[in-house]
């Protein structure tokens, strides 16, 4: 998965675990930039009587580093807080909720916009409400309408964010991939033989909960410019998303809760889409989550060198003889994920952010966004600059592309005398977008599943 219960001790807690970041232009009015941070992974849709919802005890931040350092030089905070309208019930709705004010929601929550920037904090929105979660036909009948309610405008009238749930955009066969690397469209070339097949995707049938952001393209820039020369530096941005929480924490058995203390201390953190899934060895995961991407240079050595490329000769043999015998660092994977690609590698484009390692999702904010209907999922690999790895768009298939990717598809851009293998094209886990269909527009994220409507393996959005 993109980062949903990535390492050991985040699996434990999943309304801190962060799940995807996507950074993006926006197609319909390429002034504006689109930032989205997930959390809490693996939402069942009919999951009640206690429904999800953000911690109140946890501070997420989407992270803006914009002057090559990969610090983090804008940082924008939100702060939840939940209320309970009836303490006599049980229930999470007693009628339908028809409106995101509606009485009948029995546990609202609301939350608060920080922005923080060169340590001065300026709060863009205070008391915005959540949408419910999608109940079902009869509690949340028009899910559309609330979440048309859920989008508020920030301080300024120039940025809009939404926080509430939404469907799954990610997509991945995981029952595979993680039983012994196999990929089903391949499972014949596997060591362990088995008969080709389609790919299943795992998380179509769960939501999330999302936070999203939309702010002119001149707030994100070191030199508060929107840039139009994409080899220009300063038009590169790194992106990332953390969730944190207070340092001490005391259960009060009297009050049936928990007490938290002290300073926020980062639990969770995700940039580029499978980092810390398939890069960073189990033993270091926990630390990884906790550390800020300035202090990366340590896990340099598992992308120059990664794990899975020394694992797809073995599980499939003889299909990947070159990538068997590259000895060479891998400077492709280097650029792709620790320093953004520099200039001179692919024609016309950059978005390299210095020579800092870190991960971060990097956007060059200069590349014209492409239209939804001529978007190619693969990326920039597949000559669409507006995708993945620039930036993360919610329709850009990361895992295929980075599988490729890592099976030596990106090395003969920075070594031209390496012959791709024959099998990498053929590389993919299967699956397609069968996730409830994006808008177009924001929050860009589909129609959460809803309770009533589902049945294992579907989601119906209403």
């Amino acid at each position: 998965m993109s980062s949903h219960r990535e390492a050991p001790e985040i699996s434990k807690d999943p309304v801190a675990d962060g799940t995807d970041v996507y950074a993006f232009v926006n197609p319909n009015n390429p002034a504006k930039a689109v930032l989205i941070a997930n959390f809490i992974p693996l939402q069942k849709p009919d999951g009640g009587p206690n429904f999800y919802e953000f911690g109140d005890d946890v501070l997420y931040e989407i992270h803006v580093s914009n002057k090559g350092k990969a610090t983090s030089d804008i940082r924008y905070q939100f702060k939840f807080t939940t209320k309970i309208r009836n303490p006599k019930t049980f229930l999470y709705n007693t009628g339908p909720i028809e409106d995101i004010d509606s009485p009948n929601w029995n546990r609202p929550q609301y939350y608060t916009v920080t922005r923080i920037k060169n340590g001065r904090k300026e709060v863009l929105g205070r008391n915005l409400p959540c949408p419910p979660v999608n109940v079902g036909v009869r509690s949340t009948p028009d899910f559309a309408k609330l979440t048309k309610q859920a989008i508020h405008k920030l301080k300024g009238g120039t940025r809009d964010v939404y926080a509430g749930q939404r469907a799954d955009a990610f997509h991945v066969d995981l029952g595979s991939i993680f039983d012994l690397g196999a990929l089903r469209p391949l499972n014949e070339a596997h060591v362990i033989s088995m008969p080709n097949m389609g790919g299943v995707n795992s998380v179509q049938s769960y939501n999330v909960h999302t936070i999203a952001l939309q702010v002119p393209v001149r707030e994100l820039t070191r030199n508060n410019v929107r840039p139009t020369d994409v080899m220009d530096p300063k038009a590169v941005i790194g992106v990332w998303a953390t969730a944190s929480r207070r340092k001490g924490r005391v259960y009060n058995s009297k009050a049936g809760k928990y007490v938290d203390n002290g300073p926020y201390v980062q639990v969770s953190r995700l940039g580029n889409p499978l980092f810390n899934e398939v890069i960073v060895p189990m033993a270091e995961k926990d630390s990884w989550n906790a550390a800020p991407p300035s202090n990366d240079a340590k896990y340099t050595k598992y992308v120059n060198r990664p794990e899975l490329a020394g694992l797809l000769p073995a599980l499939y043999p003889g299909a990947f003889p070159n990538l068997a015998a590259y000895t060479k660092p891998r400077a492709d994977l280097n650029a792709i994920l620790m320093t953004g690609i520099p200039e001179g590698v692919v024609p016309g484009f950059q978005n390299f952010t210095g020579p800092v390692q870190a991960d971060m999702l990097r956007l060059n904010l200069a590349v014209p966004p492409t239209a939804p209907a001529d978007q190619n999922p693969l990326g920039l690999v597949a000559g669409d600059a507006a995708g993945f790895p620039n930036g993360r768009r919610v329709g850009d298939d990361v895992v295929t592309i980075e599988l490729r990717a890592v099976a030596g598809l990106t090395i003969p851009l920075v070594d031209p005398s390496y012959e791709v293998d024959g099998a990498v094209n053929a590389v993919s886990d299967g699956t397609s977008d069968e996730n409830p269909q994006p808008p177009n527009v924001f929050p860009f994220l589909g129609l959460p599943g809803g309770g009533y409507q589902t049945v294992p393996g579907t989601t119906e959005a209403s």
